[in-house]
């Protein structure tokens, strides 16, 4: 039980609860049970909305692409959080509140159809200017 609103963090893969017990029995070492908790690569971000009040925040967007389906977004944050160091507050702001972004979510745009890496690349062009 919690105060919160809304609550964000990695997800955990179908493996973990496994990975969890195999360390708990000893049959791996701490080190080799965190290193295999590092991010992936994957889509791993997930968002929790707590309360009813945190709910009647949403706004439904009519979208012809769904950029989470498409894990651009967990990559492109999890790719700055690894190459710049820093926490993950501090790429979900850089992210979500940059051009770059303004653009990805323009369907007149056409970047959706870049690949992340191309998007990313355009990001960080965005964000050393």
């Amino acid at each position: 039980m919690h105060d919160y609103d809304i609550v964000e963090g990695p997800v955990a893969n179908d493996d973990i609860a496994q990975r969890i017990f195999v360390y708990l029995n000893g049959k791996i070492s701490k080190e080799d049970f965190l290193e295999e908790l590092k991010f992936k690569y994957q889509p791993s971000h997930q968002i929790a909305f707590c309360t009813m009040l945190s709910l009647q925040m949403l706004e439904w967007v009519n979208k012809k692409t769904d950029l989470s389906s498409l894990g651009i977004d967990d990559i492109i944050i999890q790719t700055l959080i690894k190459e710049n160091n820093i926490s993950e507050k501090d790429a979900i702001d850089l992210y979500f509140s940059s051009k770059t972004y303004k653009q990805l979510t323009d369907e007149t745009a056409n970047l959706f159809d870049k690949s992340w890496e191309e998007i990313y690349e355009l990001l960080k062009q965005e964000l050393s200017s």
